[in-house]
């Protein structure tokens, strides 16, 4: 599993999109800080970019690297090697390799700007933490509908959706639910909605953190009495954990059944 872990890792690594990645966020990081001068402000505004760009990047190169690499997986089943070595090895190099250049890009310019001697490097770690696991879980899903679907454009279409719902329908679904039961009590409902959501519980998360919870409202109010607890804060991350774990559980389910 290391071996074939180190052989996808590298091989994103030394992919020009990866660099066009690493370089997107390290020049959104230098530009955010030479226009606010501000650490908080420019991690506030990474957190509307990262909680949609980096579940939508995890998704279309999890899904194009598992259609392109379709051949050398064959290939690798073909040897005595155990299935779940060669998938879980697959998708930790695809991951790992995207949180690195995400890492990278957006900590370069903020060490450089001096984060290590202000106080946000709290906030700036949670920022990180967000980012890193939407990342490792959407590349699960994105490999859970590669191995799902052979023809490619229907895993494209199904992938974009997938990513499409979370981060953009989802949300509208919820304030269209709120504003129609807007007599009944629904605290219990809006948490669950959120934990439902890793994009949503990740920007809740970062959010609280950054103690501006106050710009949701009533929501933001029921936001900061649940998960600004330390019990709250144990939920959301075992959450996030579980949002990890179980596709790439699924992924090992699917790859031990499938005819290749």
């Amino acid at each position: 599993m290391i071996k074939i872990l180190r052989y996808s890792f590298y091989d994103l690594v030394r992919s020009k999109w990866s660099y066009i990645y690493l370089l997107f966020y390290l020049v959104l990081g230098f530009s955010l800080l030479f226009l606010n001068n501000n650490l908080s402000k420019a991690i506030i505004t990474l957190m509307n970019i990262i909680v949609v760009l980096t579940p939508m990047v995890g998704t279309l190169f999890g899904i194009m690297y598992c259609y392109s690499s379709r051949e050398f997986i064959e290939l690798l089943l073909a040897q005595p090697i155990q299935r779940r070595s060669i998938f879980l090895g697959l998708y930790l190099g695809i991951a790992s390799s995207l949180a690195l250049s995400m890492l990278l890009g957006l900590g370069i310019p903020f060490l450089a700007y001096g984060l290590l001697q202000t106080g946000e490097i709290g906030n700036f770690g949670y920022l990180l933490m967000a980012g890193t696991f939407l990342t490792f879980i959407f590349v699960a899903l994105a490999v859970n509908i590669s191995l799902l679907h052979e023809n490619k454009i229907k895993g494209f279409g199904y992938a974009i959706l997938m990513w499409l719902f979370l981060a953009v329908i989802y949300d509208g679904l919820f304030l269209v639910l709120l504003v129609v039961m807007d007599a009944y009590p629904l605290d219990n409902f809006t948490l669950l909605a959120v934990i439902m959501n890793p994009i949503d519980l990740s920007r809740i998360m970062v959010l609280l953190k950054l103690d501006i919870s106050a710009l949701l409202g009533y929501t933001g109010a029921l936001f900061q009495k649940f998960f600004g607890s330390g019990l709250g804060m144990l939920v959301a991350l075992t959450t996030l954990v579980g949002w990890t774990i179980v596709p790439v559980w699924t992924m090992l389910k699917i790859a031990r059944k499938k005819d290749f």
